[in-house]
């Protein structure tokens, strides 16, 4: 059953918060882009938790790539609490940005302005229980194991500069392990379970009504 409840955001103006979860490369990002197209990106501060790893330049690169990216103790919790609540205090942040192919958190940032809705997306949002309890709507995105590889092997080589062997090393060392360990785990906590990688456009209407509901009571 998908419900909301919409709290008082920390005391501040009532954006929705709205999560994506779900293993790497299960289709966050199509259910995520689904509802911005469909609610409107002009409503929507898209928060993408992957911009949180925290900077590893201290270290040498060697070791960079020895890092465990799937331990929820990898990313800057702390940081991203901060921004959701300033979002909900009407304040603009400034979004991280990081490199993949480095493992360092560039200077650059993105200006993220408030917006009636608050879409986070990432693998490991539902674990810690200071980013659940800021959540309206949460969602799973619920995809087999063999395809979710495929499409990291994709994305790794293609986007983030890895080979085929360093990508596999990563999966059986960490992200296999932690996925179990972590973030399934977490399905739990969902409002709404998208099986199949997000292709579900039932799911989608669900979601979007609620959506536009809540922000018509906001209104």
């Amino acid at each position: 059953m998908l419900f909301i409840y919409i709290d008082d955001c920390m005391m501040h103006t009532n954006p929705i918060i709205i999560g994506v979860a779900g293993g790497s490369a299960s289709g966050k990002t199509s259910v995520a882009q689904a509802i911005l197209q469909r609610v409107g990106a002009d409503r929507i501060a898209h928060i993408d938790h992957d911009r949180y790893y925290k900077d590893l330049s201290h270290l040498p690169l060697a070791e960079r790539a020895k890092f465990n990216f799937d331990h929820p103790d990898a990313l800057d919790n702390d940081l991203l609490v901060a921004h959701l609540d300033a979002l909900c205090a009407g304040q603009a942040i400034d979004l991280p940005t990081y490199d993949y192919a480095t493992y360092v958190r560039l200077p650059q940032t993105e200006r993220i302005e408030p917006r009636p809705v608050i879409l986070v997306e990432g693998i490991l949002i539902f674990y810690e229980p200071v980013l659940r309890r800021r959540m309206h709507i949460k969602l799973f995105v619920d995809t087999d194991a063999d395809l979710r590889f495929i499409r990291r092997l994709r994305r790794d080589i293609a986007e983030r500069g890895r080979s085929v062997e360093s990508v596999i090393e990563q999966y059986l060392a960490t992200v296999r392990p932690m996925h179990l360990e972590f973030v399934e785990p977490t399905k739990r906590y969902a409002d709404v379970i998208f099986p199949g990688g997000g292709r579900n456009p039932i799911a989608i209407d669900m979601v979007v009504a609620r959506i536009e509901a809540a922000l018509q009571a906001n209104a």
